[in-house]
């Protein structure tokens, strides 16, 4: 990675007990306020953030291995990101696209353009949210192939708005109590090897054999001529930071192709860099018909976008996609900053960096320790599956008391998986070795004692 500036100490400080009493005291605020239908994974409040850091109100200094769930990838801070929607802003902050229209969204597009798998000729349509994205995705698919059917996998997260909900595989808390959902929507099972059953001689089943599973429902249950779209995760991310083995994308994209069936590629979570690739699908040479991608997109700034085929998103009427703020032009401009940024610091260099260091760390513990059964994942979208010593049983206390006792020391962890037992590593790509390493320390620290107790 080349040499970056940092406007905070690059440290991890802890000066207060959490929450610190500046914490506690917003924490009562909050009560008073906000609904209680909006949890948060961290019991302090957040004065600054730069690079690998976080600082709170009282002072605590945390190494952020979060990343506001793959979205700082660049930093909370970077000075470029901060002057390109400094300069924005000077200027205008809003006209909405769809009545004035401006360059800095036509410039977000032909970068996409440039940057999806693919050289056939592309559109783009700009959105606010990765949900906002994955719904106007399947719009598009239905449109353009007149079916209405969508096919989902086992484990998939892709949003909470009603169509993302019905997507979406894990009940708890993102559907229970929400529905009905939208109709039209079926689930198809995912290639997990950690979670495979093996072949009938012992083998692992292989990503082509857990392709032709899936196909086979389809086949069974809706039939390719009802299907408007396949949608799925290349890297799987609130399930569980999930590869499927190799060949399955793959088949799975040649399946839809012949079947005349859109294939999406839900990028939000993995693209922009996060797993040593611009965007997930290319470590399969996957060339997807459409991408929904948002996050990592524009440095912390509220933007998602859906790239793909001209042929099908052409085939939308005029005015049947867009909305308000779609595109909002100091988004587009944090964008842009962002995307030059990732370029400029070699950022998929510097997230197969990170993936050699965690492996090398973490699989060396994994020997160690009784309680991790995979550590997994590519570039900076990294996890740790915990189970019960002995066997592949989940084990989502020891994961809670993992991120727990992280947290204590002064270090940012997420959790997932549709088990409750994924430690998901997400760090800011502009962290440096040494504060990685640090945190790795606290990591295999909290690791080891949970171990003993298990």
């Amino acid at each position: 990675m080349a040499s970056i500036e940092y406007r905070l100490p690059q440290e991890r400080k802890i000066v207060t007990a959490f929450p610190g009493p500046k914490s506690a005291a917003l924490a009562q605020r909050r009560k008073a306020v906000v609904g209680a239908g909006v949890a948060s994974t961290l019991p302090v409040y957040v004065a600054d953030a730069d690079g690998g850091v976080v600082v709170d109100v009282d002072g605590n200094s945390l190494i952020d291995l979060g990343a506001g769930i793959a979205v700082t990838t660049v930093g909370a801070s970077n000075p470029a990101v901060v002057a390109a929607v400094q300069d924005q802003v000077t200027h205008f902050t809003h006209t909405c696209f769809m009545i004035a229209p401006y360059e800095g969204y036509i410039e977000v597009a032909e970068k996409l353009a440039e940057l999806t798998p693919g050289d056939h000729d592309k559109r783009s349509v700009l959105f606010n949210s990765g949900a906002e994205a994955v719904e106007n995705a399947v719009k598009i698919a239905r449109h353009a192939t007149g079916r209405s059917a969508v096919v989902v996998f086992d484990h998939a997260y892709h949003g909470r708005t009603n169509l993302t909900m019905a997507l979406t595989s894990k009940s708890m808390p993102y559907k229970s109590g929400f529905g009905p959902f939208a109709p039209e929507v079926y689930r198809a099972p995912m290639s997990y090897p950690f979670r495979e059953g093996l072949n009938s001689d012992g083998s692992a089943v292989t990503g082509a054999q857990a392709a032709a599973r899936a196909i086979s429902v389809i086949d069974k249950q809706i039939g390719a001529g009802n299907l408007a779209a396949i949608l799925i995760e290349p890297i799987q991310g609130e399930g569980g930071f999930i590869v499927p083995a190799e060949g399955f994308l793959p088949a799975l994209a040649d399946w839809a192709r012949e079947n005349g069936v859109v294939f999406i590629a839900d990028e939000v979570q993995a693209g922009f860099t996060r797993t040593g690739a611009w965007f997930a699908s290319e470590h399969e040479s996957v060339v997807p018909d459409l991408i929904t991608m948002a996050k990592g997109i524009a440095g912390g700034m509220p933007l998602a976008a859906v790239t793909g085929r001209a042929d099908l998103i052409d085939a939308v009427h005029p005015g049947g996609l867009g909305g308000t703020y779609g595109g909002n032009p100091v988004a587009c401009a944090a964008a842009l900053a962002s995307i030059e940024q990732m370029e400029t610091l070699n950022l998929n260099a510097r997230a197969r960096d990170i993936e050699r260091i965690v492996f090398e760390r973490l699989n060396a513990l994994s020997a160690e320790v009784g309680i991790i059964g995979e550590v997994r994942g590519r570039g900076a979208m990294l996890a740790i599956e915990l189970v019960v010593p002995g066997g592949r049983e989940p084990n989502p206390e020891a994961t809670k008391a993992v991120a727990a006792a992280a947290l204590a020391a002064g270090v940012i962890v997420l959790t997932c998986g549709t088990y409750g037992n994924v430690i998901r590593l997400l760090p800011p790509l502009v962290i440096s070795d040494e504060l990685l390493g640090e945190a790795l320390t606290v990591l295999e620290d909290a690791l080891r004692a949970v171990a003993q107790e298990n």
